[in-house]
């Protein structure tokens, strides 16, 4: 050996030094190895330097888009927002029986009675055509039932998800109603009904329903708070509705006396109501992610920002009674609710009467979450036989909307009071509208304001930026001129409705006055549409054949 390398081995930090070397370039052996072998896993036999595939051709191939997604953790975003969505936000209980579904849909409600008006409209449909009036009479009570099982089926689907999801479920599943007829309508050219039912559907959520929400929950409590937020980007999005509701009328009446014909003036307004409802589309799929994906909490009733719902104050038993008792009573009332607010506000409080309060609260507390724990909500169907009540409930409405949209001609014509504006402006909503309306109202009451304006104000929404548009879309595909070019009348009062809403709900509170107000105004709508003959505006210019 030589005399360096003895000092070397001699040397401890030489030892030392050497080792770890010999350490390092171990561990990159490995390193290298195993990225060999996961490179060759990912790539296969063919692959670069940096790991990428190489196709036949030399050239690295790109990645697929599953990989990609899962590369930028879409895959996991999506993951949770689906299991946010669909996880329910209390425990469910196990699900009955057939026999134990079948007796719950048949007692579900009282107006399972009006069922019966299913096959006599039906008999008198085949039986005697000519007589509408009975026709449209046992038909619009017909679907009434229907209306009510579809919001039955719906609160049992809406129970196995989340708020947000059931909010848009129940929206949804009510707007079948509208939908069926609308699609009916459109196949039998009676355009004029389509416009009038779609808007007046949107009347009746805004007003109708939510005034009825706003009421019943104002019998309950004091003041109501709900998601102003949220609120007010609904409110923006009728907006934006109406809007477009309002351009092609507004065209309409720019282009009066110019060189346009009939012809070419349809023609303009056809294109502009299919990019128009295209554009709707996109803006409701938006609408969609918002809502179920990028800012959820926005839509639940627990978020901060929301107002807390006050009860009415009781009256102390001291402040009833009258003399110098009644005043003592006031004083001593006074004196307690500035202590309860001290005790909760003040950190400086003595510790041992924080420690009595603290202790209590536990207790108090502790009996609080106690039945919370245990509560749980019992199903009255199973999933599978929600579903199967959904599509025959489907197939019932779709049947007997035909024939009531087939009566409507005969009830509007000659000498009769009822034109086919205030039809379709107030009667089919009130019928089609039923099934949100139960459930908002009953939600409402529970003091779910929140998921009561997503039902109402969601589905008046889901009118105006997916029915609308999609009915134009169909009309287009079955070439039917249907157009955004709506009454003026119509548009005017739609105008006036979103604004009114607008102004009641942009303090993020309601209380019984604000719903008295918003149901007044809809009977105020549907007395001056009772006087309406309605325009020939859109039927000069869309003839349907």
């Amino acid at each position: 050996m030589s005399e360096n390398e003895i000092q070397v081995n001699q040397s401890p930090n030489g030892i030392g030094s050497r080792q770890g070397t010999l350490v390092q370039d171990h561990q990159r052996t490995n390193d290298e190895t195993r990225h060999g072998k996961s490179r060759q896993r990912t790539t296969g036999t063919n692959g670069d330097a940096n790991g990428n595939a190489i196709n036949g051709y030399g050239n690295p191939e790109k990645p697929s888009f599953v990989q990609s997604c899962k590369d930028f953790g879409v895959w996991q975003t999506l993951r949770k927002m689906v299991q946010k969505n669909f996880k329910p936000e209390r425990r469910i209980g196990d699900a009955p029986n057939v026999v134990e579904s079948l007796k719950a849909i048949a007692t579900c409600s009282w107006l399972n009675v009006l069922l019966v008006c299913i096959p006599v409209s039906w008999a008198l449909h085949f039986a005697k055509p000519d007589s509408n009036v009975l026709v449209f009479v046992f038909s619009f009570l017909a679907i009434i039932p229907l209306a009510k099982l579809l919001a039955f089926a719906t609160d049992e689907m809406s129970m196995r998800v989340g708020q947000t999801l059931a909010g848009l479920l129940n929206a949804t599943l009510g707007n079948a109603v509208e939908l069926i007829v609308a699609i009916i309508a459109i196949v039998k050219c009676e355009l004029q009904v389509v416009q009038s039912s779609l808007v007046g559907s949107i009347l009746s959520n805004l007003l109708l329903v939510l005034g009825m929400c706003f009421f019943a929950g104002g019998t309950q409590f004091s003041e109501q708070g709900f998601g102003a937020s949220a609120t007010q980007i609904n409110s923006s999005l009728l907006t934006i509705s109406v809007i477009a509701v309002l351009l092609p009328a507004a065209f309409h009446n720019a282009v009066q006396g110019s060189s346009l014909s009939n012809g070419e003036e349809k023609n303009d307004i056809l294109m502009m109501s299919h990019g128009v409802a295209v554009i709707l589309l996109f803006i409701y799929a938006s609408y969609l992610i918002f809502q179920l994906w990028s800012h959820t909490h926005l839509y639940e009733d627990k978020h901060e920002s929301n107002f807390k719902s006050t009860r009415y104050e009781k009256k102390d038993a001291d402040s009833v009674k009258s003399g110098s008792t009644g005043h003592a009573g006031h004083l001593s009332a006074a004196v307690d609710k500035i202590t309860h607010r001290f005790r909760h506000s003040d950190p400086a409080v003595d510790g041992s009467e924080k420690a009595v309060v603290g202790a209590n609260g536990e207790a108090s507390r502790a009996e609080q979450q106690e039945p919370e724990e245990e509560e749980e909500e019992k199903p009255k169907m199973s999933f599978p036989m929600s579903i199967g009540l959904l599509v025959v409930v489907t197939v019932f409405v779709a049947v007997t909307a035909e024939f009531l949209v087939d009566s409507i001609n005969g009830v509007t014509s000659g000498s009769s009071a009822l034109s086919k504006e205030w039809v379709g402006l107030i009667l089919l909503p009130i019928v089609g509208n039923a099934a949100e309306h139960v459930t908002a109202v009953t939600v409402s009451v529970k003091d779910k304001l929140t998921l009561s304006i997503g039902v109402a104000v969601g589905s008046s929404i889901q009118i105006a930026l997916f029915v609308i548009p999609l009915m134009v879309i169909i009309a287009w595909g079955l070439g039917k001129p249907l157009l955004l070019l709506f009454d003026p009348f119509e548009s005017v009062t739609l105008f006036l409705a979103v604004l009114t809403v607008n102004y009641v709900v942009q303090d993020g509170k309601s209380n019984w006055l604000e719903g008295m107000i918003l149901m007044c105004l809809y009977v105020i709508i549907a007395v001056c549409f009772w006087f309406y003959k309605g325009s020939d505006v859109t039927q000069a210019l869309a003839m349907c054949t």
